[in-house]
């Protein structure tokens, strides 16, 4: 059985600077693992989303959402914020 590598893709969304969500990092393997760990260590909400990461990967380090993505990634970001209301 081959076993899947775990992805992870982190976004950073400011409303005041940004137009649209920004891939900030991205990768694989030991990686993704890193990501994850940084954003439990800052007790950032994690979403899993298979599909969106695999799409997400495509993307350059700091490039924009393209619009195509935005419904998508809208849902992540109201789960972040109502997991972070709960939190607060």
């Amino acid at each position: 059985m081959i076993e899947k590598r775990k992805r992870a893709v982190a976004l950073r969304y400011n409303a005041e600077k940004d137009t649209a969500p920004k891939v900030i990092a991205k990768g694989s393997g030991k990686i993704a693992e890193k990501i994850l760990q940084i954003a439990e260590e800052y007790n950032i909400p994690l979403k899993e989303d298979h599909q969106l990461v695999e799409v997400l990967s495509t993307l350059d380090l700091y490039e924009e959402i393209p619009q195509e993505l935005y419904r998508a990634v809208a849902e992540i970001l109201a789960f972040v914020y109502r997991m972070t209301k709960k939190v607060q």
